[in-house]
């Protein structure tokens, strides 16, 4: 993807393919129901099909940079992403960029909304927290023309560039690693079933597979917390009695259930080895401490945007995919 913006649709492009004026383009913009049916159905195709997107700052001529980078983030309220930021406004301040940040709640649709809005304001490049987008989301980006980092994960066919860590390796090496310390009913647990859930799910299964062993799961589409953590725990203990280890899809679940076994008197280590992913701070505050896959959140949030500064400025870009890595942190919880 070229560094230099593209020239972007512009109300009279609409206009002309559509044959109506610029003013009933922009009327329709502004509000559709004042547009007759049959020509806001022939506006709204065109728009579709142009990728346009509304310029909400006239100021800023099309060839200019805003000095300004969009970030999506999926929640607010994970800590996860708060280590990511910081490593993007560690180099991106000292560079003189504005961060605008936007959240969307693990919805692609609503993602494709906060793209749509980060893009009317120029931003010269957007740094995306997941790999999954609708279509819209795609199209609209290519016709903007600016550099795009995907961070977290490492999809085989990104947008432009990215920058993340391998959650199936990383989760099958957590199950490894229990494994080797005589556990053998291992349970996964997983939440919200994003992409990252799936991967670890599919790590988790490769290393029971490894084992010749029989992997068992549990998975709810609801939102990761202490609570629902306990809840799963409670629920693996019914459908599987005899379990001996948990290993869940993030911190938040597996605090959850680790504080569940302590209230139900269950020991940990000694009868369930429990493990999480993002070692979280938590973890080590606690007794016993959370085993946990240490992702590089914050180095990859330094990673993502140094590599798209460097495209802004024009230099060349070898490595346009970098897995950061991972590690294993044992704490206490895995006997």
């Amino acid at each position: 993807m070229s560094p230099t913006r593209k020239r972007r649709p512009t109300l009279q492009d609409i206009a002309d393919q559509t044959g109506v004026t610029k003013m009933t383009v922009s009327r329709y913009l502004r509000d559709p129901q004042t547009v007759a049916e049959g020509t806001r159905e022939r506006i709204a195709a065109v728009v579709e099909e142009l990728g346009y997107i509304p310029n909400r700052a006239p100021d800023i001529l099309s060839n200019a940079t805003s000095k300004a980078i969009g970030i999506l983030i999926p929640s607010l309220s994970n800590q996860v992403f708060s280590a990511v930021i910081h490593g993007i406004e560690s180099v991106t301040r000292p560079a003189g960029y504005q961060t605008l940040l936007a959240h969307y709640g693990y919805s692609p649709e609503r993602e494709e909304e906060q793209v749509a809005s980060l893009l009317s304001y120029h931003v010269d490049g957007l740094i995306l927290s997941d790999s999954q987008h609708t279509e819209r989301t795609r199209k609209m980006i290519a016709t903007a023309g600016i550099p795009v980092v995907e961070t977290m994960d490492l999809p085989q066919t990104p947008i432009d560039m990215v920058v993340g860590m391998d959650h199936r390796a990383a989760a099958r090496a957590m199950v490894t690693e229990m494994l080797h310390r005589g556990r053998r009913k291992v349970v996964y647990l997983g939440a919200r079933l994003d992409v990252r859930t799936q991967l670890r799910m599919e790590g988790y299964y490769q290393a029971m597979t490894d084992f010749g062993l029989t992997g068992q799961h549990l998975l709810t589409e609801q939102s990761s917390s202490f609570t629902l953590g306990g809840e799963l725990l409670d629920q693996a203990l019914v459908r599987y009695p005899d379990l001996d280890g948990l290993f869940c899809t993030n911190d938040d679940l597996a605090v959850g259930a680790l504080l569940q076994c302590q209230a139900k008197w269950i020991p940990v280590p000694q009868q369930i080895a429990i493990a999480g992913c993002n070692a979280l701070d938590i973890g080590h505050a606690m007794t016993p401490k959370l085993a946990s896959i240490a992702t590089p959140r914050e180095a990859i949030g330094r990673e993502a945007a140094t590599m798209l500064l460097a495209r802004l400025k024009g230099q060349s870009q070898p490595d346009t995919r970098k897995d950061i890595g991972f590690s294993l942190y044992v704490g206490e919880s895995l006997g």
